[in-house]
């Protein structure tokens, strides 16, 4: 699993950050991305849903989140 780490990063920049790896991501292949900004979590679900990415989404701590996204699953 790659990882894609975004504490610290406002909006937009992990969903640039995920954009920018999108066509290197395998049917199947699992990104992690890291982040602690709320908003990134709404504008995330909405990029996946547009691009047809599943994800899974885990507060791990008060504040941080995992989301597990994977290609054509």
């Amino acid at each position: 699993m790659k990882k894609i780490d975004c504490l610290g990063e406002i909006c937009p920049v992990p969903v640039m950050k995920l954009r920018a790896v999108m066509d290197s991501i395998q049917k199947g292949e699992d990104y992690l991305l890291v982040t602690d900004h709320s908003c990134t979590i709404s504008n995330l679900e909405s990029f996946c849903k547009a691009n047809k990415l599943s994800y899974q989404l885990d507060e791990v701590m008060n504040g941080v989140w995992e989301i597990t996204i994977t290609a054509g699953r």
